[in-house]
């Protein structure tokens, strides 16, 4: 056996491989940083990023109603959808487009651009009433309304508050009535062999529930209900419409009709666009929408809002003009 070895000449034996070696650790461990630093600085921004818009969706639409311009426009507020407490259409968005509009010096008129079925009758009153104030407080600001497809119920209760209604030829109109609906399971829990066990303190605590039998005292009582509401409805559409109503026994019985109808019985003045009215009644094509848009914080809490409403109340009923 050979004890002389021939010397390896591999690099690991070589003078200085571990300073080599120490080298691109060290090397391979800086590069390392910066990419994680540039990561870093990259959430950092998208997180910044996400931040900014958020809270420009949740001020944005402050600002919004705070531009004007600088020459006279038309005031355009959109009633548009359900008229209800949660809905875009609420009377909340409602007025406070109405206050913005009517502090705007270059404001020249307001138009309510209506398409609506109609809604909840004390959402629909309280812009009623808000219109009115208005028109007595700025009596040279003329506020109109103008009919898309529709204009019925909630819609006209609101519409007849303004100086003119203006309507398309094909726009249906008026539906002046009210409304409460629901359903009865009695029988079919009956059938089905289910026992409804309800308890209450009050006789009628449990009013129109549908899984009993119907209470004739209940029904008459809500239906006297209703029959108020039908009335204060009437007379809201008398004042605001006045002699200018060609009434018939029909009128307020919860039919609709036709825009071309409607002007012959006076449930309209005349017809027109948004943009007709706007140029050819008001004298100007400058348009500005004063409608509130919803802010990120208000559409979460309303989702987080409804959904604990419905989770506590689905069967809680509502008195509409619809």
């Amino acid at each position: 056996m050979d004890n002389h070895q021939q010397p390896n000449t591999s690099d690991e034996h070589l003078p200085g491989w571990e300073k080599t070696v120490l080298e691109k650790l060290a090397f391979a461990a800086i590069d390392e940083q910066k990419r994680t630093r540039r990561w870093g600085v990259f959430f950092k921004l998208l997180t910044f990023a996400y931040l900014a818009v958020a809270l420009g969706m949740f001020i944005y639409p402050r600002f919004e109603s705070e531009m004007t311009t600088d020459k006279e426009h038309v005031a355009v507020i959109d009633v548009l959808g359900m008229i209800a407490d949660g809905e875009a259409a609420n009377a909340n968005v409602i007025i406070e487009g109405l206050r913005d509009a009517v502090k705007d010096k270059n404001t020249k008129g307001i138009i309510l651009n209506i398409n609506s079925p109609g809604g909840s009758a004390v959402q629909s009153g309280y812009v009623y009433e808000e219109i009115r104030r208005q028109k007595a407080k700025h009596p040279d600001m003329p506020i109109y309304s103008v009919v898309g497809d529709m204009c019925a119920s909630g819609g006209y209760y609101i519409a007849s508050a303004s100086d003119k209604i203006y309507v398309s030829q094909a726009s249906l109109i008026g539906s002046i009535g009210v409304i409460m609906n629901g359903f009865g399971f009695s029988d079919v829990l009956h059938k089905l062999g289910v026992e409804r066990r309800l308890l209450t303190a009050g006789e009628h605590k449990a009013m129109l529930d549908p899984f009993s039998p119907i209470n004739l005292q209940e029904e008459k009582h809500m239906q006297s209900l209703l029959d108020q509401v039908h009335q204060q409805f009437i007379a809201a559409v008398k004042q605001g419409r006045g002699d200018r109503l060609q009434e018939t026994p029909e009128m307020f019985s919860g039919l609709v009709w036709t825009g071309e109808e409607g002007v012959k019985l006076g449930l309209a003045d005349d017809f027109g666009s948004v943009d007709s009215v706007a140029r050819d009644v008001l004298g100007t094509e400058t348009k500005v929408n004063f409608t509130p848009q919803e802010r990120l914080i208000d559409r979460l809490a309303g989702k987080f809002g409804a959904s604990f409403a419905h989770a506590m109340g689905t069967a809680i009923k509502s008195i509409n003009f619809q």
